[in-house]
């Protein structure tokens, strides 16, 4: 089996890292550039992930195989780790578990101190989350398009032939023996093969004969990352030209455009190319961002064989009224078309990002003491699990029920085995109830301050559902109720505010996840809602909750952030975490 060993890009959409090329430094451990993850299955936040699948991560370059093991890549679901095996081919690493995942669960895979062939490593560990679905993946893979498409003509002789699939393969499952290109009558010819995102490419060894028919075929050898096989073997057929194809492949449009400006500050910047492309070539290394004479921008680069279209969408939220250039990279080692012609040279473009007003913070005052703080009751049915102290005023604590409360010597606070941090009543001794009536006026001057911002960025967004969207930093307002009926991503930097303003009710589904990524923090998100919230079964959520009707968090539930209600907060066996600070 003959893979060949290259810098693979991206042809699927997943969060990198780093911005580097193909680098090789000086061996021994010489400074050089460093490797970086391109891909991985999962993609990173992904849901409904089969129970019974393969991980894989790809490098930007080969890396040395004694530092991909099992204690550099490694599979968790919380803190308990996952046992399985893992290989190494190309330069891709696959993660085999020795048994299904649990369904309907969250896991962490992470890749740490691995090293190319000259011995630099990996600038940071790196990891990204999953969700798994309810049921194993039995549903078989197929080849969804060609390049030459069926029926072809003209093709040119030095062309590469790709095949791409409706969903990631395993690796080693693609190869010169499952994916062949045949002269009529002939034996199968030579060549290598490829395989980036869901893509896989066949280059013969030397140039086809010109005006001849030729047919390629994946065999049910092809198998996606849970061993499902095709059904049959896919094969189509192509008749050659008369002549290689010399001509440099060329950049038909972009957007945005050159020297646009009132850019979006999350757009996607897209190059549109003259014909098909080698997906192996258009990498975080070959289209870049970066501010003008500055620093790159980390995002993700996803090549669509259809559209001929290469799009790079930025990771974090780029700053406003900024001048940016992006950059496709020509010549040696740049992108190149399927037979090996490279673009010409660099084309750069540059565009102005429109001005964003960002929010502050909503200032909690001492309210943020508390991980849950409520005015007329807290219940729980045992055994919920709080990290954080709770409080309640100005009712008693007789209303504070299901904790099994144990009251301190002082009668200053009690403690529940179900809460790591302390609880709080009005009717308990000084200084607590003084203490609880001043957090609770914060509580409220924080709901009005969040309810109070004006001139939301986002207006109605989805008519109140976003599930399944990404969220920018910003100011949103909703008139009426808001769903989260699937998943749910936060996307910004450690540093943005998120405010949602909801007249209405907020309802998260059953099995749903609010994810944070790029860096977004908790603490930094607020949720004003003016009716009830109800956080699912299963589900799990992110941010500060600032209710003026209830909270209600159902069984098996998680929030990571704050529980604050101007009436009451029920916990259904869930799990409430104080955000990081």
């Amino acid at each position: 089996m003959r893979i060949r060993e290259r810098c693979m890009g991206l042809t699927t959409l997943f969060l990198v890292t780093a911005i580097a090329g193909c680098s090789g430094g000086g061996g021994n451990g010489t400074p050089g550039p460093v490797p970086t993850v391109s891909s991985t299955i999962p993609a990173n936040a992904a849901t409904g992930v089969s129970i019974d699948g393969n991980l894989a991560v790809t490098f930007s370059e080969a890396m040395d195989p004694a530092s991909i093991t099992a204690a550099t890549f490694t599979l968790k679901t919380g803190t308990t780790p996952v046992i399985g095996t893992v290989s190494y081919t190309g330069v891709t690493a696959t993660f085999n578990p020795t048994q299904a995942l649990v369904a309907s669960s969250s896991y962490t895979a992470t890749i740490a101190s691995a090293r190319n062939l000259a011995g630099n490593a990996l600038a940071s560990s790196h990891s990204w989350t999953f969700i798994t679905g309810t049921t194993p993946d039995t549903t078989k893979p197929t080849v969804s398009s060609s390049v030459p498409a069926n029926a072809a003509t003209a093709v040119a002789t030095n062309s590469a032939i790709t095949a791409t699939f409706s969903e990631a393969m395993s690796l080693v499952t693609i190869t010169d023996v499952t994916f062949t290109v045949t002269a009529t009558g002939a034996a199968p010819i030579a060549g290598t093969v490829t395989y980036v995102g869901i893509t896989a490419t066949f280059r013969p060894t030397s140039v086809l004969a010109t005006a001849t028919p030729f047919t390629a075929t994946i065999t049910t050898g092809a198998k996606d990352m849970a061993g499902n096989a095709l059904a049959a073997d896919h094969s189509w057929s192509f008749t050659t030209a008369d002549a290689p194809d010399t001509a440099a492949p060329t950049i038909a449009s972009t957007i945005p455009l050159l020297n646009a400006t009132g850019v979006g500050t999350t757009a996607a910047i897209q190059a549109t190319f003259s014909e098909a492309m080698d997906p192996a070539t258009i990498t975080t290394s070959t289209f870049t961002l970066t501010v003008r004479a500055g620093a790159p921008v980390t995002g993700t680069v996803v090549y669509d064989a259809t559209s001929k279209v290469a799009t790079f969408q930025v990771a974090t939220s780029l700053v406003g009224e900024t001048v940016y250039e992006a950059t496709v990279n020509g010549g040696a080692g740049g992108v190149g078309d399927l037979a090996g012609n490279a673009l010409a040279s660099n084309h750069s473009w540059s565009f102005t990002t429109k001005a964003f007003v960002g929010q502050g913070p909503v200032f909690l005052g001492s309210a943020v003491n508390y991980v849950i703080l409520a005015k007329t009751g807290v219940s729980t049915v045992p055994d919920s699990v709080v990290t954080g102290d709770v409080a309640l005023s100005p009712a008693a604590a007789s209303f504070i029920t299901g904790f099994s409360l144990t009251a301190d010597s002082t009668n200053v606070f009690s403690t529940s085995t179900q809460v790591t941090g302390k609880i709080y009543a009005a009717d308990y001794t000084d200084p607590t109830p003084i203490n609880l009536t001043t957090a609770v006026l914060d509580m409220e001057a924080a709901f009005a301050d969040a309810a109070g911002r004006p001139t939301p960025d986002f207006l109605e967004l989805g008519t109140g559902a976003i599930g399944g969207m990404t969220l920018a930093p910003g100011l949103y307002k909703w008139t009426g109720t808001v769903t989260i009926p699937t998943n749910v991503t936060i996307m910004g930097s450690a540093s943005d505010v998120w405010i949602f303003q909801i007249s209405g009710d907020l309802t998260m589904a059953s099995a749903t996840n609010v994810f944070l990524s790029g860096g977004a923090l908790a603490k930094n998100i607020f949720w004003q809602v003016a009716g009830t919230v109800a956080v699912g079964t299963t589900a799990h959520f992110e941010g500060i909750i600032l209710s003026q009707t209830g909270i209600t968090l159902e069984t098996g539930s998680s929030m990571n952030g704050r529980a604050l209600a101007q009436s009451a907060v029920t916990l259904q066996v869930a799990t409430v975490t104080q955000p990081a600070p």
